[in-house]
């Protein structure tokens, strides 16, 4: 049978995972008790691949040992952290991860001082060899352009490169907030390249931005944070694209728990139940635990069709302020492989009704995966992601064979999709009782609508001027303004509308509306813009700090 992580950790409770290592405790809702295999993103983790005998002859807590050394990169002399993936031009894995000395003074601490290397592999999980040093920097991640270059960001900066061997140069990033708050700084970014070659980015605090090429000025499209609504110390957010929708996971790094949240345009996120990770996910398909202290700077590698394959983390075996010079204790990257989401298509043209008799969805054959034999179709359920992660969904009827394809028909009846589903979610067993689960794009929703942003409107000589944009990756129709108008203590004062033109993608109209009598030059306001009409992606923006008008 293939294991996975959340079959090897069957008998240990949420409870005693959140409270191994002193974990702050972290409350969960108590819905996710009932949330059934495959309903968390942690029950995807599978066990370590073994490339190399097990040791303890080497540094780290007796918890983390014997292990394989020679998964993704670790050394004696150094202490690794952060870092990702990609396929270079050359077939081989290229990973960007930044090191310190070991034995630095400052432990730990030193990754302030943290340098840059560029490692290969001919593996995706390792042995990793340095090829060069590309310069100083920290918590790193690779992406390429669509002109063919290649980016390195680090905290602070970024190093572009004509090809991914170089040369680098170090450069830095421009960031317009676009009149909106920076909920908690730069760093720690992560980055989606979209169809159009344009760039979405999602900060350390949450907040979204859009860059024309990737390489700035990144404009920032939403107001506050898109992370869960639960008290938390949130880092090391992670982006990644697949051919259905985008994909979102943040740490709490207080708490040790993450979050999994999912969009169709990776602007306006919704967060799925269940634990995305935490401790305790590192085991060998025997049941032996590597339990690193740390998980933190998650990154994934993701194949042709965009699916995450394997989990990229950065571990520390003891507090970070306790790693100290020439000690037992370090960091290093660590690979885990993921259970890859089959490839679906849903044929039902649009949105079940009453009348709807079935449920028709392909079940695509690819390399390592022959649908005709490598399923339990008695354990499939089929329908929203809300449905199917806490055991709903419809029942299949039956399947029929299509060349190397399956048709599965299922029951309509319990598929649970409404206006703010974006995906359908098939959930199951593989005929080895393995994890088996994959999304599919709903036909009746559009995935690349218009996503009209406003800037902070302004009063000047009796008219409201408000400029808009169109960051999303369709042009927009004329589409109604409307501009509510509050004190500065809050009430209500009235609204002006009026008509935003057709906009192209990165376009920008600036809109200027007559003032109501009841606007006074000098006084300050509160605005809340919003765009309707066809653009029902349209974000809004309430003043947070208004401008002095003249």
């Amino acid at each position: 049978m293939k294991k996975t992580i959340a079959t090897l950790l069957l008998g240990l409770s949420v409870a005693s995972l959140v409270n191994a290592q002193n974990h702050k405790d972290v409350k969960r809702p108590e819905e996710w008790e009932k949330l059934v295999f495959g309903g968390r993103f942690m029950d995807r983790f599978e066990p370590l691949p073994e490339l190399g005998p097990r040791t303890s002859d080497t540094w780290g807590e007796d918890a983390v040992k014997p292990r394989d050394i020679t998964l993704g990169i670790e050394d004696p002399a150094w202490s690794y952290w952060g870092g990702n993936i990609v396929v270079g031009d050359d077939g081989k894995y290229h990973k960007f991860v930044c090191r310190w000395p070991e034995n630095h003074p400052k432990g730990h601490m030193a990754w302030f001082g943290s340098e840059v290397v560029h490692a290969v592999s001919d593996s995706r999980f390792g042995p990793f060899n340095v090829q060069k040093v590309i310069g100083k920097g920290h918590n790193p991640e690779v992406y390429r352009l669509a002109d063919g270059r290649y980016v390195c960001y680090v905290i602070g900066a970024y190093y572009l490169g004509e090809t991914i061997e170089g040369p680098w140069e170090r450069k830095k990033f421009t960031f317009n907030p676009c009149d909106r708050r920076i909920v908690e700084g730069l760093s720690n970014i992560s980055f989606v390249r979209r169809a159009d070659g344009s760039y979405i980015m999602v900060d350390r605090g949450g907040g979204i931005w859009v860059s024309r090429n990737g390489l700035g000025p990144w404009e920032q499209v939403t107001q506050g944070s898109n992370y869960p609504p639960v008290r938390g110390s949130y880092e090391d957010p992670v982006m990644w694209k697949t051919t259905v929708q985008y994909h979102m996971i943040v740490n709490d790094w207080h708490g040790r728990i993450a979050y999994h949240l999912r969009s169709k345009d990776g602007v306006n996120w919704k967060v799925d139940s269940g634990e995305a990770y935490m401790p305790g996910i590192a085991v060998y398909a025997d049941g032996q635990k590597e339990d690193w202290y740390k998980y933190e700077r998650l990154r994934m590698f993701q194949d042709e069709h965009g699916r995450a394959i394997q989990a990229n983390f950065a571990v520390i075996d003891y507090a970070k302020r306790k790693d100290l010079p020439n000690d037992i204790h370090s960091s290093k990257n660590l690979p885990i492989p993921l259970t890859v989401g089959r490839l679906l298509t849903l044929l039902n043209p649009t949105l079940p009704t009453a009348k709807t008799k079935e449920i028709r969805l392909r079940i695509t054959a690819e390399e390592g995966f022959d649908p005709h034999t490598d399923i339990d179709f008695e354990a499939l359920r089929f329908g929203s992601p809300e449905e199917v992660d806490f055991g709903g969904g419809c029942e299949l009827l039956h399947a029929k064979k299509e060349g190397k394809d399956i048709f599965a028909y299922f029951s309509a009846a319990g598929h649970g999709f409404s206006d703010h589903n974006f995906a359908g979610k098939l959930l199951g067993r593989t005929s080895k009782g393995g994890l088996l689960f994959g999304y599919s794009r709903l036909p009746w929703i559009a995935y690349e609508e218009p996503i009209l942003s406003a800037r902070n409107p302004v009063l000047e000589e009796k008219q409201v001027a408000v400029e808009i944009t169109n960051y999303g990756e369709s042009a927009s129709k004329p589409s109604q303004v409307s501009i509510a108008i509050a004190s500065m203590e809050g009430e209500t004062l009235g609204t002006i509308e009026g008509t935003c033109p057709a906009l192209d993608p990165q376009a920008t109209a600036t809109l200027k509306l007559k003032a109501p009598p009841f606007m006074k030059t000098g006084a300050d306001y509160h605005y809340t813009a919003k765009t309707g009409g066809d653009t029902m992606n349209a974000l809004t923006y309430k003043t947070e700090r208004p401008k002095q008008n003249k």
